[in-house]
């Protein structure tokens, strides 16, 4: 791991000198994929990185884990809360869509969830032409495989650098580069709505994903989830299509 971080530092030094920026910006929810990041950009630019908390009507816990990383990362971090601004974005286009009796009531915790999602995407890439860095994604292999991320949201980025690392992959990185133990522990959430996580709303876990990936035999439940949501996703992995020139 020690190699891959070595690794990884250059790669993320590379990119941004091929760009001719000058540094890195991750947002930084609390979780393990976005404290690796977190000490990753720390590492290649120990001067010019930055950590974005973004609560959005979140759980105060999000927040506490968030400063924990920023902290144990030594990285210079701002807070933008983001809760007005989607309760105001939201109940227009609601207000507006309702009007027209087209509501769908049960696709609402979803479309909800989404747009704090693609908010913090603006946010960042706002803070980012303000320092002329780039923004670094953290997904990573099991999501990117599976879909399980939200398009023009999380994975509107211009850097993925976990994404050929499988879930206890990633879990290695944090112990080596001394994420805490309490982030490295914890059931991984995107924090998009109260008691959410990963693995309930996929319906498998990251160990079985991480099996798939590796080749390994897993129960064919499992396997039917995976096949099927990666199949479902597929155009989130893919350049917006386009017609051929006629």
């Amino acid at each position: 791991m020690k190699k891959q971080i070595e690794q990884l530092t250059s790669w993320l030094q590379q990119q941004v000198n091929d760009a001719g920026l000058d540094g890195l910006v991750v947002g930084v929810s609390g979780g393990i994929d976005s404290a690796v990041v977190a000490h990753l950009i720390k590492r290649a630019f120990p001067d010019n990185s930055l950590g974005v908390i973004m609560p959005c009507k979140s759980n105060p816990d999000d927040e506490k884990y968030a400063r924990m990383v920023v902290e144990s990362a030594d990285l210079q971090n701002i807070k933008v809360d983001l809760s007005a601004s989607h309760d105001s974005l939201f109940h227009a286009v609601k207000n507006e869509v309702s009007a027209l009796k087209d509501w769908q009531e049960d696709k609402e915790k979803l479309a909800d969830g989404n747009l704090r999602a693609r908010l913090r995407m603006s946010t960042l890439y706002t803070i980012a032409t303000n320092y002329r860095y780039l923004v670094v994604g953290t997904d990573n292999a099991d999501e990117w495989y599976t879909g399980y991320f939200t398009k023009f949201g999380d994975g509107g980025v211009d850097l993925v650098p976990l994404i050929h690392f499988t879930k206890g992959e990633v879990r290695e990185l944090a112990k080596e580069l001394g994420v805490p133990n309490e982030i490295i522990e914890k059931p991984p959430s995107a924090g998009l709505w109260e008691g959410q996580t990963d693995e309930n709303e996929m319906g498998t876990t990251y160990d079985m994903i991480d099996k798939y990936l590796k080749g390994e035999e897993i129960p064919a439940k499992d396997k039917e989830i995976i096949d099927r949501m990666h199949k479902v996703t597929a155009h989130k992995r893919e350049m917006p299509k386009s017609p051929p020139a006629f």
